[in-house]
């Protein structure tokens, strides 16, 4: 009834959310923000390990469900991302899908993953898993530079690997990927590391 391509459509009857702004990213002024939801068919807890057998209701009645959306005037409910596909680098917000996007437009026809790792620096480092033989980071810093990338967004540390870790619905295994970039130096035998993580 009400669809809109693109959109999750509208929140259901009862159904209340509150969307929090998230500073430094930038959904291209379209306001929004972190999206937290309650009402009568939302989760009443979580069973957690630090307290077993006791049920732990959302902080606030709410329940974040950790999706970067927006709103439009209709009601109409879009999802930008994930909260946890973000990385704080330098005090800015970087999207690591669109970084994934980066390396995709600059090697086409090759597999790209984005995970970050802890850097005393600047908070977070872009680590890049690619298929792609020959990737390097000045290469890739070279094509976002002609490509009006901010300095930013291309990864400095690149791992290239016969295929990312993936799970067995066949999507990136970002959390393998996560522990693989903060356990091994830079360019790794990924492959081999991927068979011990």
């Amino acid at each position: 009834m009400h669809f809109q391509a693109g959109s999750v459509g509208r929140l259901m009857p009862g159904v209340e959310a509150r969307v929090e702004p998230v500073p430094g990213i930038d959904l291209g002024g379209l306001g929004g923000g972190r999206l937290h939801v309650s009402g009568p068919d939302i989760v009443a807890g979580h069973l957690k390990a630090d307290a077993p057998g006791l049920l732990q209701p959302p902080e606030g009645g709410r329940h974040d469900t950790g999706d970067i959306v927006t709103t439009d005037e209709a009601g109409f409910v879009t999802i930008r991302g994930r909260a946890e596909r973000f990385a704080e680098i330098g005090g800015e917000m970087v999207s690591l899908p669109a970084v994934e996007g980066y390396a995709s437009r600059a090697w086409p026809g090759h597999q790209h993953a984005v995970v970050t790792r802890p850097d005393s620096r600047k908070g977070e480092q872009l680590v890049l898993f690619t298929t792609r033989r020959d990737a390097d980071a000045p290469s890739l810093q070279a094509w976002g530079r002609a490509n009006g990338v901010t300095e930013l967004m291309p990864p400095r540390d690149i791992r290239v690997t016969d295929a990312p870790p993936v799970l067995g619905t066949g999507k990136p295994d970002y959390v393998a990927m996560g522990r693989i970039a903060c356990a091994t130096a830079v360019g790794p035998d990924v492959n081999e590391a991927a068979r011990m993580a």
